[in-house]
């Protein structure tokens, strides 16, 4: 990984995509850290990095802004969030299915349950690649990172 094709800091806008409650500021913290812990990220055609993100919501849509390591504005990204309405809903209805089996099942019906959660998370990851393909390069562990945040920013709107 380059240096400079990497983002070096995230930040969410509070009034377009808090979390809501302590559990879903967790997940948000913990996706942020994952992400900045290690991601290949890089505009396509566009300046070096690093890169600041910030992610806002406006209507249906996300929006990354993206800025360089002085602050000044690289570019601004519009994704519709629309395609991934029934992967977020998925991934959520089996994740709190993971949680319950986790008390509940045993070992071997844990691990399905884990390997279908993948699945969708993997679905997702696939997705957010399409979706900025010709607009911002990752890689496929860059693009699961983005999807676990988009998915934890996406919880206030359930």
């Amino acid at each position: 990984m380059s240096a400079t094709e990497r983002i070096f800091k995230v930040d969410i806008d509070d009034a377009t995509l808090s979390a809501s409650g302590p559990d879903a500021e967790h997940e948000r913290r913990v996706a942020i850290f994952d992400l900045l812990e290690e991601n290949t990220f890089s505009i396509e055609e566009g300046p070096e990095g690093p890169y600041h993100l910030i992610l806002s919501r406006q209507d249906n849509r996300l929006i990354f802004e993206i800025k360089g390591e002085g602050g000044d504005h690289l570019h601004t990204f519009i994704l519709s969030l629309a395609p991934f309405r029934r992967i977020v809903k998925d991934y959520f209805m089996i994740c709190d299915s993971y949680y319950d089996a986790i008390r509940h099942q045993s070992p071997s019906q844990i691990e399905a349950i884990d390997m279908a959660r993948r699945g969708v998370h993997n679905e997702g990851s696939e997705l957010l690649e399409e979706r900025l393909k010709g607009k911002i390069e990752t890689d496929f562990d860059t693009a699961r990172r983005l999807f676990t945040l988009i998915c934890a920013l996406h919880a206030k709107s359930q």
